[in-house]
């Protein structure tokens, strides 16, 4: 068990009697200055040094709260207890008397070093200005790349418009002979007259259903052999067929 060595005790409490908040705070301060092992606290010499604070607080008319006043009953409790006689049985089976003052200042040590980070956190944060937010302008970015499923959906919306447009029958009673390829070279015909770009329903401007549905399978299968390119230029935006560079320098070549 330590010792505390504490000859002036009575001169340094005048010098810190405003410096604590609580009785942890004070049982701690003790503590820490005399170096004392919190698992093994001299009980007699702590309560004789705090007891020694409060008379100080006293003596300077300082006003002592109910709270020092309850820790100093308890540590005389502690004290009394520490001080009867017990047999070497019982000192093995009952609990330190000491043991719920020890885990009341463990947890306030705790509370204290995490108090110390929380401040200099903040101490920290005097170090930055913030800035007021910026009005920055909502930038919206076209996709990627367009999958299969975004044509499909825009060629539903063209069968279903140039339906309503044009009367096309919902089935086709004499089949009529249309060919991918044939398909292909009328998509890249409106390509050149229209300088290389043009709506996606331009190239279903005219046909039956069967004939548009060749056409839709012609883009697909130019887009298959990168001769043309998706493109649009945000979302829900109107999509353009688009001839890729090097295809489109070879087509004005053959003119």
């Amino acid at each position: 068990m330590d010792v505390i060595n504490d000859t002036n005790a009575k001169k340094d409490y005048t010098f810190h009697l405003a410096a604590f908040n609580g009785p942890l705070e004070l049982l701690m301060h003790l503590i820490e200055k005399n170096k004392i092992d919190i698992y093994d606290i001299p009980i007699a010499e702590l309560t004789r040094q705090y007891l020694d604070y409060l008379e100080a607080m006293r003596e300077m008319d300082m006003e002592v709260t109910s709270a020092f006043l309850v820790m100093a009953a308890t540590l005389l409790q502690i004290k009394s207890r520490m001080m009867l006689p017990k047999k070497k049985a019982e000192e093995n089976e009952e609990e330190d008397p000491r043991q719920e003052l020890v885990e009341r200042l463990l947890e306030y040590r705790r509370f204290k070093e995490v108090s110390e980070v929380l401040g200099s956190m903040a101490d920290l944060q005097e170090h930055f200005v913030g800035r007021a937010p910026l009005d920055l302008p909502v930038r919206h970015l076209p996709p990627e790349s367009l999958d299969l499923n975004l044509l499909l959906t825009a060629f539903r919306e063209v069968m279903s418009v140039k339906g309503e447009e044009a009367g096309l029958p919902a089935a086709i009673i004499r089949p009529e002979p249309y060919h991918i390829e044939d398909k292909m070279e009328e998509i890249e015909a409106l390509l050149r007259e229209r300088g290389g770009r043009m709506r996606f329903e331009d190239a279903f401007e005219r046909g039956t259903r069967g004939e548009l549905v060749v056409t839709f399978l012609a883009l697909l299968e130019l887009m298959k052999q990168r001769t043309v390119t998706a493109q649009q230029s945000h979302l829900f935006g109107t999509i353009t067929i688009v001839w890729r560079n090097e295809r489109r320098g070879e087509a004005d070549e053959r003119e």
